[in-house]
């Protein structure tokens, strides 16, 4: 397990060494098994009519890596899922999920690759006829898997999020983030390696957001799940970006700050502007970058 990755920030930026304490984490993140992306976009091209939605777009999430998809409405955040889902085509380029190129599999062929990912919708997306329980448990009966094993993973993962208490709930007794939660939960039936968050935290107050992007840190560094996360919310890029998670002595999850001369290295951000990749980096190199679409996002204008 590879708990978090961090290397010393200042020299890092000089000569590019590392703490002797840290280098053995991360070179274990980018040794040689791990150096297959779990998803690779190789110059993707696509347009709804006259409208450019991606504009060859390349980028890479490697084995354990969480890559922070930011944007404004319409920028095409969202459409990067739905293409690792295969669920759009692009109408030019490659997509790699495992090293398997998915461009152009068939829905049948699909299957075996979905599998492999976890999905938590903006809204969490429940059926509200069935409970908490047989939400989380839907993929699993569908495979028909013996429910002595369904009610095992069920239970595991509304742990994982907090909600043990929750399992014989409907989703309107659930607050909205309690729904995301187990949206999560049922994500992550199966243990996927993949999961892709297509704007979890929107319309949750503020603890709640911190709540859901804590779930997203700790598969990120206790997991060693590779995810994307779009998101518009700054908070979230906050989060995502200086923390990690940690297991302490007594097997309590902690978070913990990155700090002032550490650099969280498992964490990218990409930036999305009329189709094409603007800006691709470390959250402290796009605070300071001076380009002045990206300026005026972060400024929230």
């Amino acid at each position: 397990m590879l708990s978090f990755f961090r290397r010393n920030k200042t020299e890092s930026a000089l000569h590019g060494t590392l703490q002797p304490v840290t280098k053995d984490i991360e070179d274990a993140f980018f040794q040689p098994t791990r150096a297959l992306p779990a998803i690779e976009f190789r110059n993707v091209h696509l347009a709804f009519d006259d409208k450019v939605v991606l504009d060859g777009v390349s980028f890479k999430v490697r084995k354990g890596e969480t890559k922070i998809i930011l944007g404004r409405s319409g920028s095409g955040k969202s459409t990067l899922i739905r293409l690792v889902l295969g669920l759009l085509k692009p109408d030019q380029g490659e997509i790699l999920v495992d090293g398997e190129d998915i461009t152009y599999l068939t829905e049948a062929q699909m299957m075996h690759v979905r599998a492999k990912i976890g999905m938590v919708f903006q809204e969490g997306a429940l059926f509200d006829s069935l409970p908490v329980y047989d939400n989380v448990a839907y993929r699993l009966h569908e495979r028909k898997v013996d429910e002595e094993m369904v009610e095992e993973q069920v239970k595991r993962m509304l742990e994982f999020v907090d909600l043990e208490e929750a399992i014989h709930k409907m989703p309107s007794e659930l607050s909205g983030g309690m729904r995301r939660r187990v949206g999560i939960a049922r994500a992550l039936v199966g243990n996927p390696r993949i999961v892709l968050f297509d704007e979890p935290t929107a319309g949750l107050d503020p603890p709640t957001a911190r709540t859901i992007c804590e779930l997203a840190i700790k598969l990120r560094d206790i997991q060693d799940v590779s995810s994307i996360f779009v998101t518009h919310e700054m908070k979230n890029l906050e989060y995502l970006s200086s923390e990690y998670a940690i297991i302490d002595d007594a097997g309590t999850v902690v978070f913990e700050e990155e700090g002032e001369r550490l650099c969280i290295i498992n964490t990218e951000i990409i930036m999305l502007h009329e189709g094409k990749i603007i800006f691709s980096g470390k959250e402290e190199q796009l605070r300071a970058s001076r380009d002045r679409y990206i300026q005026k996002f972060l400024n929230g204008k």
